[in-house]
């Protein structure tokens, strides 16, 4: 009969086990949503309102020219989560900070400067685009901005983030990588393993889960057991804030709360941008997995540019100074639209340019 294993006590354990060294102290003041929004000053209020509207009118004529058969493939739209990537971004440093995103990354790229002609372009497949018209709409990049994509790979981009994060670290430059991913991405095996290693290396990282609640079709409450996604890094000692993702004042108010926990070497932060897409999965989706009535009550209620508008109002921004945002955004999105037409297809050599780093 073989006898049972004895239980090891404490006092009895080996000397490579005493000899470990101690882990450090996580009981030190963690991060605090901020109680009030972001302070923004006059000039501020209106960059946001510019921005969030050059999003909302270059998507809304994105979708047309997909429906005109102008764009091919996949395209997925960013209207009514323009808030995130605007409140987020608008405190980062382009040229030092670096963003990384999932494959619905035109308003990430039109809020860190992109000329949106070089944008929807690329959308068109045309040489003048951002990616020289082989990325589409899924796969933008630009080192010049240190913007690295556009990933089709659920989650992949987490992965790259960590290790853009590294990089900052190992540069010692001072700068701060922001990666976004979506409640879908937010249950993929390799977030956790980039989680790891993040908080093991201290790495400048901010995670952002845009939260638009129905990942490609189900519902965030139906597909995770733990919908509190803000609480995801928790058992590897990542803090996390949940914010109101359609508030561009709160996002830029959270965000400047997670620059202060990473640049003063504290390790990552997870954002949970409590969001909310109006269009389909894709343009493709139909969206017949949700109700047109809770759409609308979105839009009549939680509108970030509506939302924003109040806001100018308060501070005295009159009607016609808005009116004028308004013209110049629809001048500027109509432009970049023929341009993107005009613009010529790549040649037939571009094919083969771009394809590895160095010739082997």
């Amino acid at each position: 009969m073989v006898k049972p294993a004895t239980p090891r006590t404490r006092g009895k354990s080996s000397a490579r086990s005493a000899a470990a060294p101690a882990r450090p102290d996580h009981n030190e003041a963690k991060p605090v949503l901020p109680t009030k929004d972001y302070d923004a000053s006059k000039d501020e209020l209106l960059e946001f309102y510019r921005q969030m509207t050059l999003i909302r009118r270059f998507e809304e004529k994105a979708g047309q020219l997909y429906g005109l058969g102008l764009i091919g493939g996949f395209c997925h739209l960013y209207i009514g989560q323009e808030a995130v990537a605007v409140g987020i971004q608008s405190a980062l440093t382009p040229g030092k900070d670096s963003v990384i995103t999932g494959y619905r990354d035109h308003g990430h790229m039109l809020a860190y400067g992109i000329d949106p002609k070089l944008i929807m372009a690329e959308l068109t497949g045309r040489a003048a685009g951002i990616s020289k018209g082989k990325g589409g709409s899924m796969h933008m990049f630009s080192v010049e901005h240190k913007f690295y994509g556009g990933h089709g790979i659920v989650g992949a981009q987490v992965s790259l983030g960590t290790g853009l994060g590294f990089a900052h670290k190992y540069n010692n430059d001072g700068g701060v990588c922001v990666a976004y991913f979506g409640d879908g991405a937010s249950n993929q095996g390799q977030v956790y393993e980039s989680f790891n290693m993040a908080e093991l290396w201290k790495l400048p990282i901010i995670y952002v889960i845009e939260n638009n609640q129905y990942a490609m079709g189900t519902s965030v409450n139906r597909s995770s057991a733990e919908d509190q996604l803000f609480r995801r890094g928790e058992s590897f000692r990542i803090p996390g804030l949940q914010v109101n993702g359609m508030d561009v004042l709160a996002v830029r108010a959270a965000t400047e709360e997670a620059l202060k926990w990473v640049k003063s070497g504290k390790g990552p932060i997870l954002l949970e941008m409590k969001t909310y897409r109006y269009r389909g999965h894709s343009m493709s989706d139909p969206a017949k997995y949700r109700s047109r009535e809770e759409v609308q009550e979105m839009r009549e209620k939680s509108d970030p540019i509506e939302g924003i508008r109040k806001h100018l109002e308060a501070a005295g921004i009159s009607a016609d100074e808005i009116k004028a945002i308004d013209q110049d955004i629809r001048k500027i999105v109509n432009e970049s639209a023929d341009f993107a037409e005009t613009s010529p297809e790549p040649e037939g050599a571009e094919l083969y340019t771009d394809v590895l780093v160095e010739q082997y």
